[in-house]
């Protein structure tokens, strides 16, 4: 796994090796708008994970996540705040997640 030191300089590396679609969390599902691509818990692995933390500023803090679809044809990525700044999430998504913390 490859180490970072900021989020934009992982998002650009990720980018780099394939990691191209752009996801966001929607409760109970990751979804790209612009490619119009769903993927629910059971559809997708997340790869690699890149945590960051604020060192004056929680609210500096973030996660990045690659993932990909079971069946290997869509890599992309979601980044998102953990701790107080999280998002709301499902249960299946919650623990999707806290697999690879």
């Amino acid at each position: 796994m490859e180490a970072y030191d900021t989020v934009v300089e992982a998002l650009n590396g990720l980018k780099e090796r394939g990691y191209t679609t752009n996801f966001n969390i929607a409760f109970d599902k990751l979804i790209c708008s612009e490619k119009k691509h769903v993927l629910n818990p059971d559809e997708f692995e997340i790869t690699e994970v890149y945590r960051f933390e604020g060192d004056t500023n929680p609210g500096d803090e973030d996660v990045v996540y690659a993932v990909e679809s079971k069946n290997g044809d869509i890599k992309g990525v979601f980044s998102g705040a953990f701790g107080l700044y999280a998002d709301s999430v499902s249960t299946d998504m919650l623990r999707k997640l806290a697999m690879h913390k």
